[in-house]
């Protein structure tokens, strides 16, 4: 059986207007922890916009829109998705606690939680944070977060880009 693509007029978006009035709550957040690849920034508000994201925090060295090789990734879900940068990432964990999310580091640590075995629970708001390409998250933000998790690896590297990581969870999350 031969399948057809569907034609993007076929898909049923709503306009970056429309959305931008009706868009549900879906109770996350991103915080990405000094991610200093426009690509990679880009990427993560592309696909914060198809998973319904609520905001994106931009921690530190992040890029920030407008910008030229973000938006040439992002293709225009930097305009629908809400965004902030913050230069302090302890700081802002700390005040998404005190309103009420559970802040996730995502990373490999001691007593992370794999992916795999992490169950959301519903009317719950929880904060992702991903960090450095090559750091990771700081260890003073882990520390700050409520507990980590981690994405189950079974090759050489251990390690995803942090672009793939962003939808992984996500996924996960669902």
């Amino acid at each position: 059986m031969k399948d057809r693509k569907l034609l993007n007029i076929e898909l049923g978006r709503m306009s970056a207007d429309a959305y931008r009035t009706v868009r549900p709550e879906s109770g996350v957040v991103l915080v990405l922890d000094n991610i200093r690849s426009a690509h990679n920034v880009g990427s993560a508000f592309r696909t914060a916009d198809a998973f319904g994201v609520d905001k994106i925090y931009l921690g530190g060295i992040c890029p920030v829109p407008p910008s030229p090789e973000l938006r040439k990734v992002a293709l225009g879900a930097e305009e629908v998705v809400p965004f902030a940068h913050v230069s302090d990432v302890v700081d802002l964990v700390h005040r998404l606690q005190a309103d009420g999310y559970t802040v996730i580091a995502v990373e490999q640590t001691v007593n992370s939680v794999k992916l795999d075995r992490f169950r959301r629970e519903p009317g719950k708001k929880y904060a992702l944070v991903f960090g450095n390409e090559v750091e990771g998250v700081q260890q003073e933000v882990v520390d700050a977060c409520d507990f980590a998790l981690e994405i189950p690896q079974k090759g050489t590297k251990h390690s995803l880009n942090v672009s793939v990581s962003i939808g992984v969870v996500l996924w996960g999350m669902q």
